[in-house]
């Protein structure tokens, strides 16, 4: 097993081209809730543009669309209130690199067909919060998976895909990590004070948040939306899934460490750029 690092290979996979322009960055597509529930997307895209992608679009329903426009002006809008409009859409806007479903996208029956739509797409995605339920509760959706799906659940969603999994130990939780990754046929991001990242080939790495960079006040509402959106962001930018889970989750765990005592969600995003100067990224 690996420990997820700041070393300078992986620190330099952060970099951008001189010559480059927003769309050599990619474009990534946050669905979100209905109205009321739409801050765990704007959460989770304010972090995809703090690590790089070039363009970030929330698609919402109509009813939402009013609460979503009150957000960071650089993050674009679009309605999207079925899976038939996210099928649309993503057939017209072909520049879309990565789809991020979960936070607070609502366990109903549109947000199954938005599932549906993003899976059949065979995109990269992150998956996370109530994708995950939808994932245990509607077979089919779960049968869709993929490999360039990365999976995020924190304990307590693991167990409602894979009841009766015992997780009492790191050593269990590292088993039962690879065999959902074999399982699942995608990356699986264990959430944890020792987060693990596994891969469907049998790739596992370690991100342990105890002891080199502890981080507890990361145990905070909104702090999972934030790290699905920086994991959004680099699959957006063309990382595989195994490298953006673990290049996101070390840069979430950084965010929350240097920022300390009195850290909230929101101010997660806006560390990125203060990580990147600490790692000394150009």
């Amino acid at each position: 097993m690996r420990e997820i690092a700041p070393t300078p290979e992986r620190v330099a996979k952060f970099a951008k081209a001189v010559d480059a322009q927003k769309y050599d960055h990619g474009h990534a597509l946050i669905l979100a809730g209905p109205a009321t529930r739409t801050g765990a997307a704007r959460l989770a895209a304010q972090a995809a543009l703090r690590v790089g992608s070039g363009l970030v679009t929330v698609g919402a329903g109509q009813g939402a669309l009013q609460e979503c426009a009150a957000q960071s002006p650089a993050i674009m809008l679009r309605e999207i209130d079925s899976g038939e409009a996210l099928i649309s859409y993503l057939e017209d806007e072909r520049r879309i690199t990565s789809l991020c479903l979960g936070p607070a996208l609502g366990v109903d029956r549109r947000g199954a067909e938005l599932m549906a739509g993003a899976l059949g797409a065979q995109m990269p995605a992150i998956l996370d919060a109530d994708a995950i339920t939808l994932l245990a509760e509607v077979e089919p959706l779960a049968n869709a998976l993929h490999e360039k799906v990365v999976l995020t659940p924190h304990i307590g969603e693991f167990k409602r895909l894979f009841p009766g999994t015992d997780l009492d130990t790191q050593e269990a939780r590292q088993a039962s990590a690879m065999l959902a990754a074999e399982a699942l046929g995608c990356t699986v991001l264990l959430k944890g004070p020792r987060t693990l990242v596994a891969s469907p080939d049998g790739v596992i790495a370690e991100l342990d948040g105890q002891k080199k960079t502890p981080a507890p006040w990361l145990a905070t509402a909104g702090a999972g939306d934030v790290l699905a959106g920086l994991i959004a962001g680099l699959l957006a930018r063309g990382f595989v899934a195994q490298e953006a889970a673990e290049c996101g989750a070390l840069l979430h765990l950084w965010a929350a460490h240097l920022y300390g005592p009195g850290l909230i969600a929101s101010d997660l995003p806006d560390m990125v750029p203060q990580v990147f100067r600490e790692w000394n990224l150009s």
